[in-house]
């Protein structure tokens, strides 16, 4: 039985254009779809998608499965199916393996936070992005991240009421694994000169890694923090971080390192460049602001006497 689903302004059908290698998509994908009571608009196969979608009015979501596909035929769809969706105001869910994260990240344009991001999801994973997606559609105007965080409030009580249902529908109570707003802030304290090696800050990694070994793995879960130390450390040692790393650094599910990656780059704590040698590879690394504050606030731990942790 489909679950009805509720946009702000009353009852809707959301519709959906699925394209998938071979035109048909996830199983988690349409059975997620049927879920939320929505409609397969249109089916493209991958490599068809970008000329069948401009040519067609669409639909106000679009989802591409990206399994199977390779590197570069991963990177010119989602290229070109997101700079489609941003002009036209649709809205896009992206879903990829672990060895997709390079290509499929470097094909997204610089203001990526309205494009959902599904790494090797689960049914709650796509019930969760696809019910954002199509809470969305239909607004029209020009698709930013600011708009989608105002937005994401009146999203709440809707993911919720379907995260409910389907811990119901489960044996073992299903959650759909939204991060809250990260309230990074930073407030310099001290502007004492301070010497800290990457070597202490591996060390410090290591430390909070060695804590999942006897306590389990999800009890002290900080990937902002991760990442932020993880490119001190990087950039302290002259290496570059390509965002597949920088997931493996945040030591949690891929699915939930890019949204932290989108939310920390939106801060103007992370910033992208492009591989000048693979078009298909970004790398990541701290701006001037996070490294300031990086700085300022280990100049307070020594102030204060306090370990780096």
């Amino acid at each position: 039985m489909a679950l009805p689903f509720y946009h702000a302004s009353g009852p809707a059908t959301p519709a959906f254009a699925l394209a998938s290698l071979n035109g048909t998509g996830a199983l988690d994908a349409r059975e997620a779809i049927a879920l939320l009571g929505g409609t397969i608009a249109a089916h493209h196969p991958l490599a068809e998608a970008p000329g069948a979608l401009a040519r067609s009015d669409g639909a106000p979501a679009i989802v591409l499965d990206l399994a199977g596909a390779d590197d570069a035929l991963a990177h010119d769809v989602v290229a070109a199916v997101d700079s489609l969706a941003a002009a036209r105001a649709w809205r896009l869910v992206v879903a990829f393996s672990i060895a997709q994260i390079d290509p499929v990240v470097a094909a997204l344009g610089e203001e990526a936070g309205a494009v959902q991001l599904l790494c090797e999801p689960d049914r709650a994973e796509w019930i969760g992005a696809l019910a954002v997606a199509a809470a969305h559609a239909g607004g029209g105007g020009v698709r930013s991240p600011e708009r989608d965080s105002e937005r994401l409030a009146r999203l709440s009580a809707e993911v919720a009421r379907i995260a409910a249902l389907l811990a119901q529908l489960s044996d073992g109570g299903v959650g759909l694994d939204r991060a809250e707003e990260p309230r990074l802030a930073f407030h310099p304290a001290s502007t004492a000169a301070v010497t800290v090696t990457a070597a202490q800050l591996r060390a410090v990694l290591r430390a909070r890694r060695l804590r999942d070994r006897f306590f389990g793995k999800g009890l002290f879960e900080d990937p902002a923090w991760d990442m932020l130390l993880d490119l001190y450390a990087s950039r302290l040692e002259g290496r570059r971080v390509s965002v597949s790393s920088l997931c493996i650094a945040a030591a949690v599910a891929p699915t939930t390192a890019l949204r932290w990656i989108t939310r920390l780059t939106e801060r103007r704590l992370l910033a992208r460049t492009p591989d000048p040698g693979d078009r298909r590879r970004v790398f990541v690394g701290l701006t001037d602001e996070a490294v300031r504050a990086l700085n300022a606030y280990l100049g307070a731990l020594a102030e204060a006497g306090l370990p780096l942790a």
